[in-house]
């Protein structure tokens, strides 16, 4: 299967372009080869490169700014996803579309299934859903696919973060307040390859197992980067982002589990994969890039 990745200069872009030993032929664009939000360009890109399958990862993600600045976060998010999806119906193509957690307001108390009611509480999960919406609406052939707290290659992402100010500082305040599921895209990556290869439509939620918070989830970074840094708790209201945050998000993966996958790996086996691959890297580059998609 020829497999078109878009939003290829980001995290999960550049993860999914980078797999080895799997039987798709991966072909990744950047936004500056290919920004699906300008008319036109997915047309293009569709017609030169005549994939079977589209792999949507380029977005907003910069979710305080989309409060201040959403008719960037609706073009990218919703506006470039309907356009992507008109294209890729035209040729009959399948669309897999990334979303996000951010969809729901984190009322929830157990794991949210597919189904739940969407109800976004900021910019940015708000035109997340419109895109969620514009490609359901244009595509009958796409899978929407929600993951969260998502990190991987260089960044930018919590862990990365974590990492400098872990070495930086002695003591650190992290949330405690908001759950979800740290999610590695070098597990997330190959799982959405065998999604492709079902060729199922629907909405599927995708994430690392199990749960934590962000306190914790910082705390398991210092103590497995062998950092001495302190991690304090704090509230999300103390801590004061622009943009407010579901308090639980942790999404049941029922689709997934149903088309007979196996779960994604727990997160804490994602991290300590990940943190090994990022030593390794930097041990043969010790001035990684740091590029960031939209």
């Amino acid at each position: 299967m020829r497999v078109l990745v878009v939003g290829a200069g980001g995290q999960l872009g550049r993860e999914l372009t980078g797999l080895r030993g799997h039987a798709h032929e991966l072909i990744g664009l950047i936004r500056a080869e290919c920004d699906i939000a300008q008319p036109g360009a997915a047309v293009r890109a569709l017609q030169q490169y005549r994939p079977d399958a589209v792999i949507n990862c380029a977005a907003w993600t910069k979710v305080d700014a989309a409060e201040t600045q959403p008719a960037d976060a609706y073009r990218a998010n919703a506006e470039g996803p309907r356009l992507l999806a008109d294209a890729c119906n035209a040729h009959g193509v399948l669309l897999c579309h990334i979303s996000t957690d951010y969809v729901f307001d984190g009322t929830a108390t157990t794991p949210i299934p597919e189904d739940a009611p969407t109800s976004p509480l900021g910019v940015y999960g708000a035109s997340k859903l419109a895109g969620e919406n514009a490609v359901r609406e244009a595509a009958p052939r796409h899978q929407i696919v929600r993951t969260a707290w998502l990190y991987g290659q260089a960044g930018p992402n919590f862990v990365v973060t974590m990492l400098r100010l872990g070495a930086e500082r002695e003591e650190l305040k992290v949330v405690a307040d908001q759950h979800g599921a740290p999610t590695w895209t070098g597990h997330l990556a190959p799982a959405l390859l065998r999604l492709l290869d079902h060729g199922i439509p629907g909405t599927y939620h995708l994430t690392n197992s199990g749960e934590t918070t962000w306190c914790d989830f910082a705390r398991t970074i210092m103590q497995a980067a062998d950092l001495r840094a302190h991690v304090e708790p704090t509230t999300t209201a103390e801590y004061g982002a622009p943009a407010p945050r579901p308090a639980h998000s942790v999404l049941d993966n029922r689709a997934w589990r149903a088309l007979g996958e196996a779960p994604l790996r727990p997160w804490e086996e994602g991290l300590h994969a990940y943190l090994d691959q990022r030593t390794a890297a930097q041990s043969t580059d010790p001035h990684p890039g740091n590029p960031r998609e939209q």
